[in-house]
């Protein structure tokens, strides 16, 4: 398999059990031999971010969806480990503050979208404004297909002015979710971790699962696609984010700026 199979690109409706989330389509054969290629794929997307950001003429936005335990926080730090910290910028939205819940939805997203030369990775996103809003009942119908409508015009302003935009939807198990919820609770290490919230949300996995794939299939684009990331394993998930990643870069075909002729006759006293 190959990534354009988890590669979702139009509004043609799509079902999530058709992905398995315990899948390891990219794996190479075992976890030292994923691990093996993820180091390398973190070293080229080192190389490559460098020429990028020196280029200083076009943008990268890496959107990081899923369920509660998905492991948005790991994949940041196994994809990205080897990247230059002076060209790259997490963003992580929480629930909207006072100010923020005063201006339309998407304000606060907008101020975040990365700079020129900049890599910048939404940890959560404008999708919650879909996902957890029409999940609860806080929306109605004819809003949430407003919003699809709104989210695609924006993605295609940040499209058209230079931002290559990639979206990752981290797709595990409900009884994967289970197991790292059950270690964070039996870890007291990782008690920082757990949020009695996260227990609640899982008594709506079925609502949430149906409110990703309209999501999905909504603001689905050449432009602007999905990938649907199997994440039960974090070896695969991690490689198989990388691969999109560094291909997506491979295809931007970063180079560094022209040399300054000026700065031959230069001696340095």
């Amino acid at each position: 398999m190959t990534l354009d199979d988890f590669r979702i690109t139009s509004s043609k409706k799509f079902n999530l059990t058709d992905f398995d989330p315990g899948g390891k389509p990219l794996s190479q054969g075992d976890k030292a031999a994923d691990e093996a290629r993820l180091e390398t794929l973190s070293a080229e997307l080192d190389a490559l971010q460098d020429i990028f950001y020196a280029e200083h003429r076009r943008k990268v936005l890496v959107v990081l969806q899923g369920m509660d335990t998905s492991g948005k926080d790991g994949t940041v730090r196994s994809v990205f480990r080897s990247v230059d910290p002076l060209g790259i910028r997490v963003v992580s939205f929480k629930a909207p503050t006072a100010e923020e819940l005063a201006r339309d939805y998407l304000w606060r997203v907008h101020a975040q979208v990365p700079r020129v030369g900049e890599i910048v990775l939404f940890n959560r996103s404008h999708y919650e404004d879909v996902l957890i809003t029409r999940v609860h009942g806080w929306i109605a119908e004819a809003e949430w297909e407003r919003r699809y409508k709104q989210i695609r015009a924006f993605e295609s302003l940040l499209t058209d002015t230079g931002t290559t935009i990639v979206k990752c939807f981290l797709h595990i198990s409900k009884d994967e979710q289970k197991a790292r919820l059950e270690a964070r609770i039996a870890d007291p290490q990782k008690h920082w971790k757990f949020d009695t919230q996260d227990l609640a949300e899982r008594k709506f996995w079925k609502e949430y699962e149906k409110a990703y794939e309209a999501a999905i299939a909504a603001t689905a684009t050449p432009d602007c696609p999905w990938y649907i990331v199997p994440s039960d394993s974090k070896t695969h998930r991690n490689l198989m984010v990388a691969e999109i990643i560094t291909a997506v870069f491979r295809q931007l075909k970063p180079a560094y700026p022209p040399p300054k002729p000026e700065l031959a006759k230069l001696r340095v006293e």
